[in-house]
């Protein structure tokens, strides 16, 4: 019985003894023949036995709540659970494989590259875009939040509500939230040749960040390649350039954003890329990357068509996968993504998810699942997780999507949806507005977007994409033939 004192204590005897019965684990701590000890009062299975307590002699430190991982969502779910729900004590732990405390991302490829002197801890710790004051360290520990950097999960037993770190930590929860996130597509794990080679860069983290920016610094006036043509290929050159390195772009679709944009919006885009220097390469992807002379370092970049490009450095973009493999078998996917119901919980009733890596119901439109990587998304469903696993409500889920960039002296949003089907309406030549609208075959407008909009401007796109309006198509087209922005905008 002591060598059960150790691992429990006495007010979680009754609960561990039921456990240990359910699992037929009592012959193995007690002796074979030998029936588990009776305790007094109720044997009722409590969260606190579930947690692997005597599945080593590694002792488990508990938590009522963890969130497992340390991007956007954990720190603006962090916030929620103390602002909100006046969570403290230390019933909840923010577990994180990177060494600082969770931060506001989408600096990475902004203010942290481009700014002089460049944006550095702690000025964007979350929940610093979300109008709050940067949550360091000592605000954690402050509000009794045990934060658990360098620390990475290697197995996850939803069973028995355990944690195990890769150091052999263990950690009980009674209820998890997964914001995991998802890492950089890297060219090498789909066997390109020379994708190993030093000086080729990607960005999702701040190491990445910080290795990026010294390679900058160090090819300025000389020339890097780009991979990809979306988020980060854009906000990367931006970067780039800014720093004086002359930039190539390779990409394999029509134009830039192509995801988002049509091809009139991502035409005015190139052109100021154009005017700073950038060359694009369209239609073509990275067969190789090759270095010289043995050195190890990139120095070809070797296309599909045949084309070699040299290159000081290459940065590559080519999207992201979610960080699901430490789940997955143990809870339901979907579209690359862990399952989630509209109010954000998964296959597992005490397990729920936010952000890139959960694939989810968007309410507004029927509950389509879709998986989305935007910050915007991350922190939202990362606080509506937390109002769920309080029990502040039951109200589903309910997102708008919205997506933004800054680059240069450029600003763009965009709220709601593009649909194959729907008609698209441009007005503006970026001096310095730009609007456009996507009309559903129904005529409503389903999708807003705006190139350095005022307030006002934005804040009537977001309730258009919201409300979906029916929409005055002929009065729309005369105001986009006259190049009449405003016109445009008042005939919303």
């Amino acid at each position: 019985m002591l060598e059960v004192h150790r691992l429990v204590t006495r007010s979680h005897l009754s609960s561990f003894v039921c456990f240990l019965e359910k699992l037929g684990n009592h012959q193995r701590l007690f002796g074979k023949g030998v029936s588990a000890p009776k305790v007094k009062g109720s044997t009722r299975l409590s969260s606190v036995c579930k947690r692997c307590l005597v599945m080593s002699a590694t002792s488990v430190k508990s938590y009522e709540y963890v969130i497992l991982g340390g991007g956007n969502a954990a720190g603006y779910a962090a916030r929620q659970f103390v602002e909100k729900h006046g969570l403290s004590g230390h019933k909840l732990a923010v577990i994180s494989r990177e060494s600082v405390a969770p931060y506001e991302r989408p600096a990475l490829s902004k203010a942290y590259l481009t700014a002089n002197p460049p944006t550095r801890l702690p000025a964007f710790h979350t929940c610093v875009a979300g109008g709050g004051a940067p949550q360091t360290p000592d605000w954690y520990a402050k509000n009794g939040i045990d934060l658990l950097l360098s620390t990475e999960i290697v197995d996850c037993d939803l069973n028995s509500k355990c944690l195990t770190a890769k150091d052999g930590s263990k950690y009980g929860y009674g209820k998890l939230l997964i914001a995991t996130g998802s890492d950089a597509l890297h060219l090498d794990e789909l066997g390109m040749q020379g994708a190993h080679l030093g000086g080729i860069h990607y960005l999702r983290e701040i190491a990445e960040a910080d290795k990026l920016y010294e390679a900058m610094k160090a090819c300025a006036g000389k020339h890097a390649v780009v991979v990809g043509g979306g988020y980060i290929g854009l906000e990367c050159t931006a970067a780039l350039v800014i720093n004086g390195v002359r930039v190539t772009m390779v990409f394999p679709e029509p134009h830039v954003m192509a995801r988002l944009f049509t091809p009139e919006i991502a035409a005015h885009y190139e052109r100021i890329y154009a005017q700073k220097g950038v060359n694009f390469i369209k239609g073509t992807v990275v067969d190789s990357f090759a270095d010289e002379n043995g050195s190890g370092q990139v120095k070809y970049v070797r296309l599909k068509n045949g084309p070699v490009l040299e290159a000081d450095l290459v940065v590559v973009g080519v999207g992201a996968k979610p960080r699901t493999t430490l789940l997955e078998g143990a809870l339901a996917m979907e579209a690359r993504g862990i399952k989630v119901d509209g109010h954000l919980r998964t296959s597992h009733a005490d397990v729920f998810g936010a952000g890139d890596v959960i694939t989810f119901p968007l309410k507004m439109y029927g509950n389509r699942m879709a998986r989305v990587e935007h910050v915007g998304h991350a922190r939202q469903s990362a606080m509506h997780a937390v109002d769920v696993m309080m029990g502040a409500t039951t109200e589903p889920y309910d997102y708008l999507p919205f997506f933004y960039s800054r680059v240069f002296h450029l600003s763009w949003k965009f709220w709601g949806d593009t649909p194959a089907q729907a008609k698209t309406i441009v007005v503006g030549e970026m001096n310095p507005k730009l609007v456009a609208v996507w009309i559903d075959q129904d005529g409503h407008v389903v999708g807003t977007f705006i190139e350095s909009g005022t307030e006002h401007d934005e804040n009537k796109l977001k309730e258009l994409a919201r409300t979906r309006p029916k929409a005055n198509v002929a009065r729309l087209e005369e105001a986009a033939a006259a190049n009449d922005v405003d016109g445009f905008l008042n005939a919303l």
